[in-house]
């Protein structure tokens, strides 16, 4: 049992994301996350909403807020916090509670993206995330280190004449797919299609979820479906040494099934693109917000790696997660009933001054920062070493091209919960 949470009795399904005994409204605050106010500075929300000094209630998706860094952490780490309760649930709920988040009616999406090893627990959690860590070794991802050197090379050279770039459009969303790519085995022609395919099916499980952006999550689901059927389906008459002939290697022994195949797939793509185009476009927009620690970090490149950890702390790139109670509990000095539903704010979590010393300051050589950017428990993020690895890579690449990089304009960062990284992000270069 960890701090904060106190469990009272076994589970037992009850209504969708139960009220605690001791509910009041919070009029005062306005928690509305598809605002461009929100997008602009969430944290002064987030300040709001943990001065109350208990969950904060979010209606539109019947889940209680967590922003303080240890009601977050405890969440994330008790193992009958679950984020997916589906196995204890009657078919009957488990369609009511699709419904009510309009998760239902989409078959590619439901088959493919909603069972997926993330959203997935117990056993067979348990064996996908065996199997993905055999691929994902802090070894074997620094063996990336020299095709990641190259393409960041490459893409730079083709920039090298330009005085003002878009440094996302330009430059940080050619990176992650193309390396997660590579690694998978995908074509690199055909990396620019996955991460619109990508980017299409992540957007649904963000809030807001309209009948235009359900069309748009399946249809893109459908799309990369019949892909990767093409893909898999060529390289079992041309086997490579890549990671998507492994993986079939790994369904012809039994270890996983030809649907877990394709969703392991998708995963490790979708995970490979938006997060960490996001964290380098907000990374970015740190060391030009903080110019003494971008000198610092010239002056002293050994606090590369630091400064990475606290890109990801200061700016969370996926800075919401949500888990359901299997037992009646009481989390932050509130009782709640089994089947509650919570959303663990990773942003908020991450800018809490009972954990960090001036959270809003970006201080690049920032130690201990044991930050909860890449999650906890049994849901840690596998691919946490590929986005540090090339995170290093390319600021450290940057940082020695260029004498000097300019904010043109102040950035729009994207609206919505689960994401956080600006849409654009305009720069002037001075070659070094």
């Amino acid at each position: 049992m960890h701090a904060g949470i106190l469990r009272r009795s076994s589970f037992a399904p009850r209504h969708e994301s139960s009220a605690p005994m001791t509910a009041t409204a919070d009029p005062e605050i306005h928690f509305d996350p598809l605002s461009p106010e929100f997008a602009k500075d969430p944290y002064a929300v987030y300040g709001q909403m943990r001065a109350l000094g208990r969950p904060f209630y979010y209606e539109p998706e019947g889940t209680w807020m967590l922003t303080r860094f240890a009601d977050v952490e405890a969440v994330a780490l008790d193992k009958t916090m679950l984020r997916n309760p589906e196995d204890r649930r009657s078919p009957e709920e488990i369609r009511a509670h699709k419904v009510k988040l309009n998760m239902h009616d989409m078959p590619h999406h439901e088959r493919f993206v909603q069972v997926s090893m993330l959203d997935s627990e117990g056993e067979t959690h348990a064996r996908l995330r065996k199997l993905v860590f055999r691929e994902f070794t802090p070894a074997l991802i620094q063996r990336q280190r020299p095709a990641i050197q190259a393409f960041v090379d490459r893409l730079l050279e083709g920039l090298s004449d330009r005085e003002e770039i878009d440094f996302i459009a330009d430059f940080a969303a050619h990176v992650p797919g193309h390396i997660i790519g590579r690694v998978l085995g995908v074509p690199d022609e055909d990396c620019p299609q996955l991460r619109i395919w990508s980017e299409n099916i992540v957007q649904y499980w963000n809030v807001g979820r309209t009948a235009e952006k359900k069309q748009l999550a399946e249809s893109a689901t459908r799309e990369f479906y019949d892909y990767l059927t093409g893909l898999l389906t060529e390289r079992r008459t041309s086997p490579r040494e890549d990671l998507i002939t492994r993986l079939q290697g790994y369904r012809d022994a039994g270890e996983v099934s030809e649907d877990e195949l394709i969703s392991l797939c998708m995963l490790i793509l979708k995970a490979g693109h938006g997060s960490t185009i996001d964290v380098l476009g907000s990374g970015m927009h740190a060391l030009l917000r903080f110019p003494d620690q971008e000198r610092r970090l010239r002056d002293d490149p050994a606090l590369m790696k630091p400064a990475i950890q606290e890109m990801f702390r200061f700016e969370s790139p996926l800075p919401y997660f949500h888990r359901f109670a299997t037992t009646d509990i009481e989390v932050a000095g509130q009782s709640f009933e089994a089947g509650t539903r919570f959303g663990l704010l990773y942003g908020a979590a991450n800018r809490d001054p009972q954990r960090f010393d001036n959270p809003d300051s970006f201080d690049a050589g920032r130690m201990p920062n044991r930050h909860i950017a890449f999650g906890g428990g049994v849901h840690f993020c596998l691919g946490n070493h590929l986005a540090r690895l090339d995170m290093d890579v390319i600021f450290s690449t940057l940082q020695t091209r260029f004498k000097s990089f300019d904010l043109v304009e102040e950035p729009v960062y994207k609206t919505g919960l689960s994401v956080r990284g600006p849409q654009s992000l305009r720069i002037a270069l001075k070659a070094a």
